[in-house]
C-alpha cells in the first residue's frame, strides 16, 4: 500500500501563488533546492491548472522543476486531452478519489500531490491523505496573493511529525492530518 502526501508551498498568509511573483516567490534558497533534489522518487498527482503551470515552469527552466522530468505524473482533468506534452504524464478523466484509492492499494511507490487545491480537498475529505507537508515562504502577499489554499477545507487537526528551517527563513512543516466533524469539544 502506498502513502499519499499532500504537498504545498505557501506564503505566510496562505496563498499558493501571487500575481507578478516568480515561482517560489523568488525566494528559493540553494539549501531548499538541494533538499527538493534529494526527495525520493514518487508519483506526482495534479489537476489540469497545476499541470499547465508546472509544465510551463519546466519549459522555462524554472529552478527545481528539472527534478520532475523523470517522475511519473498523473493528471486529473476533464479538459485536457492525450497526448500530454510533459514526459511521463498520464491523463485520468475518471473520479480522482476512486482513482487515487485504487493507486494507494496497488502502487508501491509513494504518491504526492503538487498544488491542485480542489484535488487535495477532495482527497483529504475522503480520508486518503496520510501526511500533509507545507513549506511556508517568509512573505505576505495580501495585495497580490492568488489561490487561498485552505478555503473550502473541512476542519482538520494536524499532528506535527517533522519540521525544518531552511536558509532564508523557509519553514518545512510535516503533519499527520485528522479530518474533524467540527470544533473539538471543550469537555465542559
Amino acid at each position: 500500500m502506498s502513502e499519499l502526501l499532500v504537498d504545498y508551498i505557501t506564503s505566510l498568509d496562505g496563498y499558493g501563488a501571487a500575481e507578478g511573483w516568480p515561482g517560489f516567490w523568488g525566494m528559493e534558497s540553494p539549501e531548499y533546492l538541494a533538499w527538493l533534489g534529494e526527495q525520493p522518487e514518487h508519483i506526482h498527482l495534479m489537476g489540469a491548472n497545476t499541470y499547465r503551470l508546472m509544465h510551463g515552469f519546466a519549459a522555462q527552466g524554472e529552478p527545481g522543476t528539472d527534478v520532475m522530468a523523470d517522475f511519473r505524473k498523473v493528471v486529473f482533468s476533464s479538459t485536457l486531452s492525450e497526448p500530454l506534452e510533459w514526459a511521463n504524464s498520464t491523463l485520468v478523466s475518471t473520479d480522482p478519489v476512486e482513482a487515487v484509492r485504487e493507486m494507494k492499494a496497488h502502487e508501491t511507490m509513494p504518491i504526492a500531490t503538487l498544488g491542485s487545491l480542489t484535488l487535495c480537498r477532495s482527497l483529504l475529505a475522503a480520508g486518503l491523505v496520510d501526511r500533509f507537508r507545507v513549506v511556508v515562504f517568509p512573505v505576505i502577499t495580501g495585495a497580490t496573493g492568488q489561490e487561498r489554499i485552505y478555503d473550502g477545507y473541512p476542519d482538520v487537526a494536524l499532528d506535527l511529525v517533522e519540521s525544518r528551517t531552511f536558509e532564508g527563513g523557509l519553514q518545512l512543516l510535516t503533519y499527520q492530518p485528522r479530518v474533524l466533524d467540527g470544533p473539538p469539544s471543550t469537555g465542559a
